[in-house]
């Protein structure tokens, strides 16, 4: 029997794939999701990394940053490993390294910090950008599922479908973008269903779909899209920033820019904000972006 792929299913799948399954001694295994046969998404080996640091700290204490680098090219057809190091426990922070491997080989390293959480100075420089609400713009996956209808022969990367995340972004969609576009987007996003009342899986979420946006935006001055088929992107390094707790069943607005690309990498940093405004997680990317002309 094949079950109905709803919102609700989709994303009880997508709290399964991080919810970490203990193998002893710090030692975690994650679950498989094949995205692309072949390829691991990067924003899922982050997510799962800071699922297995969370359970090896006090729920008092809140991850803050992660800082990640890939290594290698993780494969969807195989399990992870996550190995958890507890490096540090103070009186406010924690810190703990996490390795994920498949057949034994690293595939990413990362460090998380882990804070108590105290009061202090407050300030936030930049408000939300007054940009259109989610319910005036197009879902992407529909857009996408139109430009495939439209271009049977063009060759594209597969994306999960239907998505785990409702995503709306108000720029054009990066296959319709041509050279000289401005390196900045406007991206609204959300879990398709509700949540679990665990800020810890909030976080794990946020941490899964930051790995989507940020690299395509250094793209964009080039005309280039993967989508497309006609540029190679790939993360070398990935960190966030979180600021204050957040839903990510309720609408955010991620606002990526790219201030500089070069000798075949691309740089990008973003903003999260909630819909009333509020800065909630920080993140910044450099990845490899190689070009591919057609033969």
């Amino acid at each position: 029997m094949v079950l109905e792929e709803t919102p609700e299913r989709l994303v009880a799948d997508l709290v399964l794939l991080l919810d970490m399954e203990p193998r002893g001694a710090n030692r975690f295994e994650g679950r498989r999701r094949k995205l692309a046969p072949g390829r691991l998404f990067g924003g899922q080996v982050i997510a799962q990394a800071l699922a297995a640091a969370e359970t090896t700290v006090p729920d008092s204490r809140a991850a803050h940053s992660l800082h990640a680098y890939f290594l290698r090219t993780g494969t969807s057809e195989l399990p992870i490993s996550y190995m958890v190091t507890n490096d540090f426990d103070g009186r406010s922070f924690s810190n703990r390294r996490v390795v994920a491997s498949q057949q034994g080989e690293p595939i990413l390293n990362l460090t998380v910090s882990f804070h108590a959480g105290e009061a202090g100075l407050e300030h936030q420089r930049y408000p939300m950008p007054d940009i259109p609400p989610p319910e005036d713009l197009e879902p992407l996956s529909r857009q996408l599922a139109r430009y495939r209808e439209e271009n049977p022969q063009t060759r594209t990367i597969r994306v999960e479908r239907p998505l785990s995340f409702d995503i709306r972004t108000v720029e054009k969609p990066c296959w319709e973008t041509g050279p000289g576009a401005d390196a900045i987007t406007h991206t609204w996003f959300r879990a398709v269903a509700p949540l679990p009342d665990d800020l810890r899986v909030h976080r794990a979420v946020l941490a899964y779909v930051s790995d989507m946006q940020l690299l395509m935006t250094a793209m964009r001055p080039h005309g280039r899209s993967m989508f497309r088929g006609d540029v190679r992107g790939a993360s070398i390094d990935h960190a966030i920033w979180f600021h204050a707790p957040f839903r990510a069943d309720e609408w955010l607005l991620y606002v990526t820019e790219s201030p500089w690309a070069g000798s075949g990498r691309g740089f990008a940093r973003g903003q999260i904000f909630t819909r009333d405004g509020q800065l909630v997680a920080s993140t910044a990317q450099e990845g490899v972006i190689r070009a591919i002309d057609p033969a």
